[in-house]
């Protein structure tokens, strides 16, 4: 499990332009099991604890609507940052990431993070 997130982890360092932090995190626990930033004051840990907030009130509000649907992802905008949180199809885990938003492409990041998110939930 740990090369695979490792890996994961370089790969996106390596190929999403304006990276700044990513987290990798259980939706049932809260428990992270990876995160990086390069940005020695951005805890990706604490980030994506508060999102685990936003990702289960999402995840209740599509239940009690009664929507049939699922997370693809939540987008958050910040004025220099854009902020990703992308749910697996199981609603298991999903992929906190960082990005600084004059840098960043995100078709290319999102694809990206497509490319890995439910191979995610075979390896944790």
């Amino acid at each position: 499990m740990s090369d695979f997130l490792s890996q994961f982890g370089e790969e996106l360092k390596k190929n999403v332009a304006g990276y700044i932090a990513v987290a990798i995190t259980e939706v049932k626990s809260g428990i992270s099991y990876y995160s990086d930033s390069i940005m020695p004051d951005f805890d990706p840990e604490l980030a994506s604890a508060y999102n685990l907030e936003v990702v289960k009130a999402k995840i209740k509000a599509i239940e009690a609507l009664k929507l049939n649907q699922s997370i693809d992802n939540i987008l958050i905008t910040l004025s220099g940052q854009i902020h990703i949180i992308d749910v697996s199809d199981d609603n298991q885990y999903f992929i906190y990431l960082a990005v600084d938003s004059t840098k960043s492409n995100l078709g290319m990041t999102k694809a990206l993070l497509n490319k890995y998110k439910n191979l995610i939930s075979g390896k944790i």
